[in-house]
């Protein structure tokens, strides 16, 4: 694996292009929207599939907020003019090898991090995505409040009136003798143009940070190529005439000029990317090898047969896949030799056996699951405890050598300690609510509990993630089952309609 550029879009929704922040939150959401300002219903066009949407409130925001239409509604009517700036919106790219869950976790921290913690309320969703070659693309949509909330819940004002004074300190009168001169600077530096750029190196950090903690090959850059040195040109502006005239297949001189740049750079892109290009050749090959689906009279073998013939690779069930989000590698799920594989191994040989098969699993999933939990509450105990033991013991020993100290040299000493001795108690009574009824301070006892306790969990892990994908093989079979049962009665009704169409031609014609 190589360097993969970070692509990341930010953008401003703006009333003076008709743009419409509610709109675009019912889009990231695949949910339907009403706008008060303009009011229409909003419905949004699924041309990407949902893994999953949430909105992140600061701490002064109202409670109704974490309600998508009264967030945006109430957004909308902040703002009085035709040329408003509704709200900043930006969509990244992901790693494909992460799974739904992990995606999930490092967006929702990454989201709070920059954005929430400095006082905006984020709508942000994840999308997946797949082009005409079968490539997918994760990505995430993050759609962001520009006014910030006073302490009471209410939106603030985006930039205020700053007078401009004079040597002495006063205000300078206007030429015409009204008023006095001013300008106007922004409340938050939310509008700063570096910070896209902090933002973008955060998110590259953050995904090589996961990267190297999953295990996953590759490093994302933030940089763009001018940055890195690498002169590729940017292409130009077409314009609404050229670009009009384009869309139809008519050449302009703005697009010939484009597609000279496309072609430079990618030559230059090209030599970039052959190391790349060479490792997916032979995954493509070790794809090509291992294809075919072997014969048999079982019912489910048959059905990934049929598939293959029409579409070359399983469909992706995004939207409701309980454990196929678990996966990391979904892509591995699609191809047909893998599915063919896994039902043979397992032994089934019909879809009842595979419901069958499925019931069983999820027993076996709670049970796992169930144990997991009590490990990870036990070992967040452990953490808590040793994390609040590092807090409490400067203070502990700071009052254990003020118990040992008497006359003069207490009286100083305490001066010296005021402060910390002051906030022992309440440091002292954190540390007692960690600790059952009689248990004391041991920690060296907990930090060998907490080995035993990761052995344990890396034991479940595997077992957990092998029952995973065992039950995500079963929900894409599912779902392909039921895809090519619709697709099938479809094209049976076309031909139906066909024929009634040629049969009404011929009794016309004989009529004649």
């Amino acid at each position: 694996m190589g360097v993969k550029h970070l692509s990341t879009r930010f953008s401003i929704v703006r009333r003076s292009k008709g743009q419409s922040a509610v709109d675009k939150a019912s889009y990231i959401s695949r949910s339907v929207l009403y706008c008060e300002y303009d009011g229409q219903n909003y419905r949004p066009k699924y041309q990407e599939d949902l893994v999953h949407s949430e909105i992140s409130l600061p701490v002064n925001a109202p409670e109704e907020f974490a309600d998508r239409a009264a967030l945006w509604n109430s957004v909308e009517l902040a703002e009085k003019g035709k040329r408003a700036q509704l709200a900043r919106m930006l969509k990244a790219s992901l790693p494909n090898d992460w799974s739904y869950e992990l995606a999930e976790e490092t967006v929702r921290d990454y989201v709070q991090r920059n954005f929430v913690s400095q006082g905006m309320c984020a709508d942000w969703a994840i999308h997946d995505s797949e082009n005409r070659e079968g490539q997918r693309n994760l990505h995430i949509h993050v759609l962001l409040t520009m006014r910030p909330l006073t302490q009471d819940g209410k939106w603030g004002a985006k930039q205020r009136k700053v007078y401009i004074l004079d040597k002495d300190g006063n205000k300078i009168r206007n030429w015409n003798g009204k008023g006095y001169r001013s300008t106007t600077e922004f409340t938050t530096d939310w509008n700063d143009r570096k910070k896209a750029k902090i933002w973008r190196k955060d998110l590259a950090d953050t995904i090589n940070a996961v990267n190297e903690k999953a295990g996953i090959g590759g490093r994302w850059e933030y940089r763009s190529f001018r940055e890195l040195g690498i002169e590729r040109e940017p292409s130009i502006h077409l314009g609404a005439g050229a670009g009009r005239l384009e869309k139809k297949g008519i050449q302009t001189g703005r697009g010939n000029i484009n597609r000279e740049i496309m072609e430079q750079n990618a030559l230059l892109e090209q030599a970039l990317a052959d190391y790349e290009a060479a490792e997916k050749k032979v995954e493509e090959i070790r794809a090509s090898r291992s294809c075919a689906v072997p014969e048999s009279g079982n019912e489910i073998l048959e059905l990934i047969r049929n598939i293959v013939g029409i579409k070359k690779r399983l469909a992706l069930p995004i939207i409701g896949g309980r454990y196929i989000r678990r996966i990391s590698n979904r892509e591995v799920l699609q191809r047909p030799e893998n599915a063919a594989t896994f039902i043979s191994s397992a032994k089934i040989s019909s879809f009842a056996e595979l419901e069958k098969f499925a019931d069983e699993k999820e027993k076996e999933w709670e049970m796992l699951d169930g144990a997991w939990k009590s490990v990870m509450r036990q070992l967040e105990r452990r953490n808590d405890q040793l994390r609040v033991y590092a807090r409490y013991e400067p203070y502990a020993r700071i009052y254990r050598e003020s118990l040992g100290l008497k006359g003069l040299a207490k009286l100083k000493y305490d001066r010296e300690h005021k402060k910390d001795l002051e906030k022992f108690p309440l440091v002292k009574s954190q540390m007692a609510s960690l600790l059952d009824n009689g248990e004391k301070i041991a920690t060296e006892k907990w930090r060998m509990e907490i080995q035993s306790i990761e052995k344990e969990m890396d034991s479940l892990r595997s077992r957990r993630g092998k029952v995973a994908a065992a039950l995500a093989y079963s929900e894409i079979i599912s779902y392909n089952r039921k895809d090519y049962e619709r697709e099938e009665a479809n094209r049976s009704r076309r031909q139906q309609k066909k024929l009634g169409s040629v049969q009404k031609k011929r009794t016309y014609d004989i009529e004649l």
